[in-house]
């Protein structure tokens, strides 16, 4: 998939070729400019039984294909989707992609796996994603202007009365490196999360109804949660500075407000970081990945950028709200492991395109 008008791009991919199992699709220049909007111009071309989603970047094992199409035959008919497990494996590089590595042990090693033998709703990651593709075309694919596509989806299959399931494959990812890249990719996170959650909340009883309260109460926490939590982070630790001085000082808390407000406080605080620690070290240890006490003692700091980008999310989503700012990758020293020679899928499930008969292409969408 490329920009019909990024002329370098398809300058580079011309002179240095496709092999023959792979195809160019120029995404036409109209409409929100997002990966959701080339998904959906490319799913029409899809010929399988199911569409896998990979990020360009992605090293995932070589099997996987075969174990999602595993999880399909024995989840049955019910299940559309099959995501499978993000790992960083760059998380040696910088303070910023180790917090980046244990954030994402604990999501897709501890949380996500939870929440997929609960039957809760999950926001799917971005990639390594495996779906029924006739599924996908009835409940309407991806919304082009959702900069986090991957969560309404995962949502929207919820709601349709589809199950995913998370297999214990391993896709292996390239975190950002530099507070800036980093930032610019969790202000979009952010700010989809919040997109999600106001699409879906626009008829509360409907979505209650579709997702059952557990299910509403699950949306809630892992979308408004994480973006509430990091925007009042900044005011809690004001409130919990402000006390330390007045200790210091020797000034005691007067009235009944005072001592519940500071005692709200800490336990925000305290809930919010013993959470995300127990999390990380958890997925940490699942994954085999060595816990480094200091990413784990330096949450609190983590979280003040959380706080920055959320804020950011906050303006953008009045001002931009379908903005897609890019993250700059290639960046990291990869660690995945070492590649396999590609084996042929179970089946054609997973067929490439080189493999389907010929079928008629838009000459303005194509090169």
């Amino acid at each position: 998939m490329v920009e019909e008008d990024d002329a370098g791009t398809r300058a580079a991919i011309a002179a240095e070729g496709l092999p023959p199992h792979m195809e160019e699709l120029a995404v036409p220049p109209v409409g929100p400019r997002t990966k959701p909007k080339a998904l959906d111009v490319a799913l029409p071309f899809a010929r399988g039984t199911f569409v896998a989603i990979y990020d360009a970047e992605d090293l995932p094992e070589p099997d996987q294909l075969r174990r999602a199409l595993e999880a399909f035959r024995a989840g049955g008919p019910s299940v559309a989707c099959v995501q499978a497990r993000l790992c960083v494996d760059n998380g040696e590089d910088s303070w910023i992609s180790g917090h980046f590595a244990a954030e994402y042990a604990g999501q897709f090693d501890v949380l996500m796996p939870m929440l997929s033998a609960l039957g809760l709703p999950i926001l799917l990651g971005g990639t390594s994603n495996h779906f029924r593709r006739r599924v996908l075309e009835e409940v309407g694919a991806w919304d082009p202007f959702n900069v986090t596509e991957d969560a309404d989806l995962g949502i929207r299959l919820a709601r349709a009365g589809w199950a995913t399931r998370v297999i214990a494959s391993t896709t292996y990812e390239e975190a950002p490196v530099t507070s800036q890249a980093w930032l610019g990719q969790r202000t979009r996170w952010l700010k989809g999360w919040a997109q999600t959650l106001l699409v879906h909340s626009r008829s509360p009883r409907v979505l209650v109804r579709d997702l059952g309260a557990r299910g509403t109460l699950a949306l809630g926490v892992l979308t408004a949660g994480p973006f509430a939590a990091a925007l009042v982070h900044p005011f809690c630790l004001a409130l919990f500075a402000g006390d330390v001085v007045r200790g210091v000082v020797g000034l005691p808390c007067d009235t009944l407000a005072e001592v519940l407000t500071s005692a709200l406080t800490y336990s925000t605080l305290a809930a919010g970081y013993a959470g995300s620690a127990v999390t990380a070290v958890a997925g940490l240890r699942r994954r085999g990945l060595p816990v480094r006490w200091w990413i784990i003692l330096t949450i609190p700091a983590y979280w003040l950028l959380l706080s920055v980008a959320a804020w950011r999310a906050v303006g953008e989503l009045v001002r931009r709200p379908h903005f897609w700012r890019k993250t700059e990758h290639g960046l990291g020293r990869r660690r995945g492991p070492a590649r396999e020679p590609a084996r042929e899928p179970a089946n054609d499930a997973f067929r490439s395109s080189a493999s389907a008969p010929p079928q008629r292409r838009p000459a303005a969408a194509w090169n």
